[in-house]
């Protein structure tokens, strides 16, 4: 099999180190990332939305994460 050396940052190698799984090699990692989404480029990087949507999603998990507590909340104090 031929085999290629690459040159990618070091923050690029840490995050190919936390997609690996158990003794897979570093090619294995690739392909399987590269398998579920096709290409590399679309497992990496930041989703892009506008503020207004990124207040939503902030304001929806604040109100979630409150009503997770109060239920918590409730259930504890009910014992």
């Amino acid at each position: 099999m031929a085999t290629k050396t690459i040159s990618i940052t070091e923050e690029a190698y840490e995050a190919l180190i936390r997609e690996k799984i158990d003794k897979e090699s570093f090619t294995e990692t690739i392909l399987r990332i590269t398998k579920k989404s096709g290409k590399l480029s679309d497992s990496f990087g930041a989703w892009k939305m506008t503020d207004e949507e990124a207040e939503k999603m902030r304001s929806d998990l604040d109100k979630g994460w409150r009503q997770a507590q109060e239920r918590l909340t409730n259930e504890v104090s009910g014992y």
